[in-house]
């Protein structure tokens, strides 16, 4: 299990790395947005099973929160009027986050309403 632990920790360095790399890129090159976000779905739901644990649960589902906020209201696009394209990659990255980060959330709250549900 600890080995799983620690697959699971580099997956989330690596993939907050991607986004991060590729929100960059796509301001510079024509970067295939589609392809990236699949693969940093896919990613997120390799963690959301593999890395949170339960004491982890609620302060993971209060940070996607809060990037699902950020994430859907193009805050940053106003900082392009200052300098050119930093808002829009700025969207990107915070985009390419929360695309990793939204079903591991999903998966983590189904199972905190399940085992609510359970309890009960």
């Amino acid at each position: 299990m600890e080995m799983l632990e620690k697959l699971g920790e580099y997956a989330f360095l690596v993939c907050i790395l991607i986004a991060i790399v590729t929100g960059i890129a796509s301001s510079v090159t024509d970067v295939s947005a589609g392809w990236i976000a699949l693969a940093l779905v896919i990613l997120g739901v390799i963690v959301g099973f593999t890395t949170i644990t339960e004491k982890e649960v609620t302060p993971f589902l209060l940070a996607a929160i809060a990037l699902t906020v950020t994430s859907s209201g193009g805050w940053f696009l106003v900082i392009n009027e200052a300098v050119a394209e930093l808002g829009t990659t700025i969207n990107t990255i915070v985009f390419n986050i929360t695309a990793f980060v939204a079903p591991a959330a999903i998966i983590l709250a189904t199972k905190s309403v399940y085992e609510l549900a359970r309890r009960k």
